[in-house]
């Protein structure tokens, strides 16, 4: 079992570039992985690209050397809506991802941010041994992407203005929801929606584009919004908004590793998931104190408000979303069957 101790010594040094086989240099497999949200060291920043980070040491040390990793944060090697297309080419190794970005080339996806549906991470991260975890990993296998690690998040609000807690406060607002099922919620709610990354809300919001976004505790702190909100809603005690962002992988490239090196991707990346959970529970607690810090209004939801938006999002995005495909049907049905 990783401990952060253990991890932070093997991260001292730098993944090897080569290894020694029987008195002959050899190159070692070297991963590029890469990520929309802001880099930071293997023991301080923004979680998920601390997971990166853990994750490229442990590989590395498991391996001798044999599997490297590269991490690219920021999406400094490729921008955060071509990342998943770029992995199911191969031309990309490893993404955390947040997987309702794929929603427009593969619809099924967003059911990684259906609004009500997911509503604690012990649900979501159940989701993994049940029968609609082996549905969604089978079909994103199916499409060219292995899962490595599940990480959930809980989301929040910041408001340039008023708190947007019950759905009525939404009217009138242009809010960015994070996928086209929690729009759908929103425009039902009296809101117009921007469709945009995390990493580009702040810059919405500083120049009105966006009166509000919605998204995870860790990307309410790590873009800095207390800067540009006077609320916020928290997600800490309850939540509608619960996204799916993976470390997943190219199955192109996945395939051509050897079994040793698959089972310790794989075995890795299971290991981390406790670190995951930890570390966006942590950020669900942090963000109240750093808008409190800043000056904005902190409110938060309760499970009748949550309930309000769930029933909302039954009567339109599920509809929508089930409509879609045959998977997607299933795979809604699925999930409901997991109980909160």
């Amino acid at each position: 079992m990783l401990t952060r101790r253990h991890l932070i010594a093997t991260a001292v040094a730098a993944p090897a570039i080569l290894r020694l086989g029987t008195g002959t240099a050899q190159a070692a497999t070297t991963l590029k992985i890469s990520h929309q949200f802001p880099g930071g060291t293997i023991d301080k920043g923004d979680f998920r690209d601390r997971l990166c980070r853990m994750f490229a040491a442990e590989i590395a040390k498991r391996s001798n050397g044999d599997i490297a990793a590269e991490i690219y944060p920021n999406s400094s090697l490729i921008k955060t809506n071509a990342q998943f297309s770029a992995m199911r080419k191969g031309a990309l190794d490893i993404s955390l991802y947040p997987m309702p970005y794929a929603g427009g080339e593969l619809p099924e996806t967003n059911i990684g941010l259906m609004p009500g549906l997911v509503t604690t991470y012990d649900q979501g991260l159940r989701w993994k041994k049940e029968p609609v975890g082996k549905a969604l990993t089978d079909f994103l296998a199916d499409k060219g992407i292995i899962l490595l690690t599940w990480v959930w998040q809980a989301g929040g609000v910041a408001s340039r203005s008023k708190p947007i807690v019950a759905p009525e406060d939404a009217k009138g607002l242009k809010v960015r929801g994070g996928s086209r099922e929690m729009d759908m919620v929103l425009q039902t709610a009296g809101a117009s929606v921007l469709s945009v990354p995390s990493n580009e809300i702040y810059a919405a919001m500083q120049t009105g584009a966006c009166d509000a976004g919605i998204t995870s505790s860790t990307s309410l702190i790590s873009f800095r919004l207390e800067e540009v909100a006077k609320s916020l809603t928290s997600g800490a005690g309850a939540s509608y908004w619960f996204m799916l962002e993976p470390l997943m992988m190219s199955k192109a490239i996945f395939d051509k590793l050897p079994k040793n090196h698959q089972d310790i991707l794989l075995a890795v990346g299971t290991e981390l998931e406790a670190f995951g959970r930890k570390g966006a529970q942590d950020d669900d607690v942090e963000v109240a104190k750093v808008y409190e810090k800043a000056g904005a209004k902190v409110s938060a939801l309760d499970a009748a408000t949550v309930g309000k938006w769930r029933d909302i999002a039954r009567d339109t995005a599920w509809k929508d979303y089930s409509a879609k495909t045959a998977t997607a049907a299933n795979l809604l049905k699925l999930a409901t069957d997991v109980a909160a």
